[in-house]
């Protein structure tokens, strides 16, 4: 009951010192006209002001009078007092700007997991606000919410929010802002460009650009590099790489990604992950300088198309209510070839248990998931998956009515109003 009473007393004491204190900056050029110094004052000066220096015969010398903004100075106070109760309260430091970190890659090439097995090695008082970018109308990550030290899970949904949805990206900055994060993670959808991303951040005065990092998936790299120009550009545009999933090829194999990938971009550090794994100090304070400039994101711009996000994948979406086994799951996988089922994401039961599945390229993971699930949902992205509509149906149980397939170029066929579907 005390410390109850002590923290109301807190939160009151400081708005009113902020109240006053914004009354008092409103005010600054009435009370201080009187002040107003000659035409110095209009420049405002940072640095510390130098105490005066004594010349040869031991006199002070007068140095030039630097002048303050009183408005500068009010404004530093208040966001000291700001920071100050913060650190009373144990509440995170309104003034101190959010890192962001955006992830890219192509689809299926290990982003979600990564980003998971991340969080796991995060102290657990270190808040991260996660923003998912995917396609079609599914959401499946948001679940994860609850599982890991997480302020906040988004999933921005029905097209690319490098271009389609970027008008939407500040509201859901902002909203994750409010659940005060330590830090905000950007997973892009797999066909991102990353600059309209990043310059969208630089806008925002609580946030600032911590790093870009592309995931190469080395088994499938060769074969998505052809088919998809955006996973060049993620390639050619980033701070960091991570090779991804290298123990499962030849070492000459992997000779030949790194090949390929360094003539893409021969200055960008490249560092293998362990199964998926990589440590925080390896990917976080990288202090990103790209995309600095709007001559910077112009030029990444020109090589993309807006519309590239609906150009690259089928979307092909399900609700059922069968269960399965683990090795009946594993098998009914394997039976759609990854040449064609590049991604496969979902929400079931399996023996029993709900999970989250997640599928790329001929590879399973099961999450589990530790709440009751609503509704079983899988989404597969891929080629020509148009084909495969009727064996999904037969294998999965799915009515006419609970099968949506949207052929690539034709993704705002379907479209209903974008949205964003969250879980704090």
């Amino acid at each position: 009951m005390v410390s109850w009473l002590i923290f109301i007393t807190k939160k009151y004491v400081y708005e009113k010192i902020k109240i006053i204190l914004t009354k008092i900056i409103r005010l600054h050029p009435i009370l201080m006209h009187h002040q107003t110094p000659p035409l110095q004052s209009s420049k405002i000066w940072d640095e510390p002001v130098r105490p005066p220096e004594k010349n040869k015969h031991g006199d002070t010398t007068s140095l030039p009078t630097i002048y303050r903004s009183p408005q500068r100075l009010l404004i530093r106070l208040k966001q000291s007092i700001e920071s100050g109760v913060a650190r009373l309260l144990n509440q995170p430091d309104p003034n101190r700007p959010v890192p962001v970190t955006v992830l890219t890659g192509f689809l299926g090439a290990g982003k979600t997991t990564l980003i998971v097995n991340l969080m796991k090695d995060l102290p657990n008082e270190y808040r991260v606000a996660w923003l998912k970018n995917e396609f079609g109308n599914t959401a499946v990550d948001s679940e994860l919410a609850a599982d890991n030290n997480i302020a906040t899970v988004k999933e921005m949904l029905q097209g690319c929010i490098c271009h389609v949805l970027i008008g939407q990206l500040g509201t859901a900055l902002d909203e994750m802002l409010a659940t005060h994060p330590d830090r905000i993670i950007i997973e892009t959808s797999g066909s991102a460009a990353p600059a309209p991303i990043v310059w969208e951040i630089r806008k925002h005065p609580q946030l600032t650009v911590d790093g870009i990092i592309t995931v190469i998936d080395a088994v499938n790299f060769p074969g998505y590099r052809d088919k998809s120009y955006t996973a060049k550009i993620q390639a050619q545009y980033t701070d960091l790489i991570l090779i991804n999933k290298h123990e499962d090829i030849p070492e000459k194999d992997l000779d030949a990604v790194l090949d390929d990938v360094y003539e893409l971009n021969p200055d960008a550090p490249k560092i293998k992950t362990s199964r998926g794994h990589i440590s925080p100090s390896i990917v976080f304070g990288l202090d990103s300088r790209l995309f600095e400039t709007t001559a910077s994101v112009k030029e990444e711009e020109t090589h993309v198309e807006k519309e590239h996000q609906h150009n690259e994948v089928d979307l092909l979406e399900i609700k059922f209510e069968q269960a399965f086994s683990r090795t009946k799951l594993q098998t009914i996988l394997e039976s759609f070839p990854k040449e064609h089922f590049y991604r496969i994401k979902g929400l079931l039961l399996v023996d029993g248990k709900p999970y989250i599945l997640n599928w790329a390229f001929g590879s399973l993971q099961l999450i589990p998931l530790h709440r009751k699930l609503q509704e079983s949902k899988i989404i597969f992205m891929g080629i020509q998956l148009g084909s495969f509509q009727k064996q999904i149906a037969e294998t999965f149980t799915v009515a006419h009515h609970n099968l949506l397939y949207t052929p690539a170029g034709h993704h705002h066929d379907h479209e209903q109003k974008n949205h964003a579907h969250e879980s704090a």
